[in-house]
């Protein structure tokens, strides 16, 4: 279910800073995946202040999610007349549109190579073209198994599932394109993002526990439920997103987390007391690809960046669980 529009973006009301994100002003700017979760997020953020372009083909988002002051162009990256309808004269890429679900992944592997890596070989070329900085939604996908924790950076990148292997091409084709086209690049290292507007596509274990807590049934979690994750507030992306619009620090990737997780087990049985809920949980089997440890350093972030997360993961589920309970 989408956010109403008549009410503030989750960054303004959630985030403790909006430093950031007031300082990108001015600017021609186009959002790819611009009417999906994070992608509208970016958009309400920036859509006051900047002249904000969102192109998207709403194959999981939806048009409800786009800011009226925004223009819109539905379309798929992997079309040269979508590429070709893109401004001419832009700032600033934020490149969201992807395919985010590793079962799918696993599903259709061509596919989501097509969307994750073709489309964004095609976007780097459309950057260079005119000359527009362009930060890219990656993520910690590309680690895999983490061999130490918490991951930085320069964690060995060795991913599990082809929706990881897909992210980790379009990484390395980012950087290597900053470098030889003398392109600003950015790149974010997502970890499990939540908020309002998620999909089950996205970091969807949050939306599905949310679910089945509401309607009482019982919580399915794969696994015994001791792996962890370090689930980042969609204000919070929103505020590393605006750093990257801005950072000088060009051409390297970041982590963009909490530096904090928690076991699944455990955040089933805090929404089902945020709830209030009778459900059980119900353990099946692992999903293939899942990893078992995910924490972000967060060391370059904040000192490339200026990052620091603001919203403690308790803080945004009761937020999250508030605005969606009766959904």
């Amino acid at each position: 279910m989408s956010e109403s529009k008549d009410q503030q973006p989750a960054w303004a009301v959630e985030s403790g800073s909006s430093d950031a994100v007031a300082a990108v002003q001015g600017k021609q700017i186009v959002i790819t995946g611009g009417a999906g979760f994070i992608g509208s997020h970016l958009a309400d953020a920036f859509v006051d202040a900047n002249d904000v372009t969102v192109v998207d083909n709403c194959s999981s988002g939806t048009t409800a999610n786009i800011p009226t002051e925004a223009t819109f162009i539905h379309g798929d990256l992997r079309d040269a007349d979508t590429i070709n309808a893109l401004p001419t004269d832009v700032d600033i890429i934020f490149h969201q549109a992807g395919i985010v679900s590793v079962e799918q992944s696993y599903r259709s592997p061509q596919v989501s190579h097509d969307v994750n890596v073709d489309a964004t070989l095609s976007l780097l070329s459309y950057a260079q073209r005119v000359d527009a900085r362009l930060v890219f939604a990656s993520s910690c996908a590309v680690y895999g198994s983490a061999e130490t924790v918490p991951i930085s950076e320069s964690h060995p990148t060795n991913p599990s599932s082809p929706y990881g292997v897909d992210k980790l091409a379009a990484d390395h084709y980012v950087r290597v394109f900053g470098d030889c086209y003398d392109i600003p690049v950015v790149v974010l290292r997502y970890f499990n993002v939540y908020g309002p507007r998620q999909s089950t596509e996205y970091s969807g274990v949050i939306d599905v526990f949310r679910r089945q807590a509401v309607n009482n049934e019982p919580i399915t979690v794969h696994g015994d439920g001791s792996q962890s994750r370090d689930f980042v507030h969609v204000s919070d992306v929103v505020q590393a997103n605006a750093a990257a619009a801005l950072t000088k620090e060009v051409g390297r990737a970041y982590n963009v987390g909490t530096g904090t997780s928690v076991t699944i087990a455990d955040l089933a049985e805090e929404i089902i007391s945020l709830v209030g809920s009778s459900s059980e949980i119900v353990y099946t089997e692992p999903r293939p690809g899942d990893i078992q440890q995910s924490v972000a350093d967060l060391h370059r972030s904040e000192n490339g960046l200026g990052y620091t997360p603001q919203i403690e993961l308790q803080t945004g589920l009761q937020s999250l669980l508030g605005a969606t309970e009766s959904t």
